[in-house]
């Protein structure tokens, strides 16, 4: 367990922030592990970006998170990067070490963590998977889609140049393909992953009209990574069609657990995070806090 001296600072960068959770999962994270520790969303407009990521090298600072719309801008800002944030070409975490700011990838093994909590259906090789978007979230469903799922990733985004690129990008770990809506293979994907902000604090957006998720098959999973509201538009039509439904605080959850951990060295369970996101969080610190929960 590390030892902090003084009160450590952590950070989200987004724009807007003010909806963040994240602050409130990191604060029961600390007072678990027993650190001294303060985490707080700020919001940083594109062009204070580069001063902000400076900032991060003062002595008392862990790190940050980057949300909307910083996880691609902030790349050459870092002095080095993990092989996953280089391989999808975003950065969701950033750590700061002795004046040295590393960008790491959480977003793509917190995606996976969450899709088998969620009952991932069983994919084959080739598989379909929709994702929806083309920034910083898709690019982490991508490399999720490719390298750990070995499905074929289909990438729907309403501007289809950025689907393009981001597809583009991506051929190298495996088969990838921009599309339009109309003609993904809907029939044949057990698994439609929202990396798009459609439908954040908007219940009446979606990003997917339903007669798309009227032709996906039985079984089939709906992951939307929006988190607020808790039931997205996505969601309930996809319940309406009989299909698996669920929201991004599962996979909040889990990459915050990552970025915490790479920050202090402490390995804190899921269940911590989740109780914090959910008003369920215990009275405890500590290791006390924790006998029973499983990661």
């Amino acid at each position: 367990m590390p030892d902090f001296p003084t009160t450590q600072r952590a950070f989200l960068f987004a724009d807007p922030a003010a909806h963040s959770l994240s602050p409130r999962m990191h604060g029961a994270a600390f007072a678990y592990a027993g650190l001294p520790g303060t985490y707080e969303a700020r919001r940083v407009p594109a062009g204070e970006l580069a001063a902000a990521v400076a900032g991060l090298r003062a002595p008392d600072v862990l790190g940050a998170n980057l949300s909307l719309p910083h996880k691609e801008a902030a790349l050459p800002l870092l002095d080095s990067l993990s092989d996953a944030a280089r391989a999808i070409g975003a950065v969701n975490t950033v750590v700061h070490r002795d004046g040295q700011l590393r960008g790491e990838n959480t977003d793509a093994p917190g995606l996976l963590a969450a899709l088998r909590d969620a009952g991932l259906p069983d994919l084959g090789s080739g598989v379909p998977v929709v994702i929806l978007g083309a920034g910083g979230a898709a690019r982490a469903a991508a490399f999720v889609a490719l390298r750990d799922l070995r499905a074929r990733a289909w990438i729907v985004n309403r501007t289809l140049d950025r689907a393009r690129a981001l597809a583009a990008a991506f051929r190298p770990y495996g088969e990838v393909q921009a599309a339009a809506p109309q003609d993904v293979p809907w029939a044949d994907a057990p698994l439609v992953i929202n990396a798009s902000s459609a439908g954040l604090n908007n219940p009446g957006q979606t990003p997917l009209d339903a007669a798309f998720l009227a032709r996906l098959p039985a079984g089939a999973l709906v992951y939307d990574m929006v988190y607020r509201p808790a039931e997205t538009r996505l969601m309930l039509e996809a319940r309406a069609h009989g299909l698996g439904a669920e929201n991004g605080l599962g996979m909040l959850a889990h990459q915050a657990r990552l970025a915490f951990t790479a920050w202090t060295g402490a390995d804190v369970p899921v269940r911590v995070f989740l109780d914090a996101l959910t008003g369920t969080a215990g009275a405890g610190t500590g290791a006390d806090a924790g006998a029973g929960r499983t990661p």
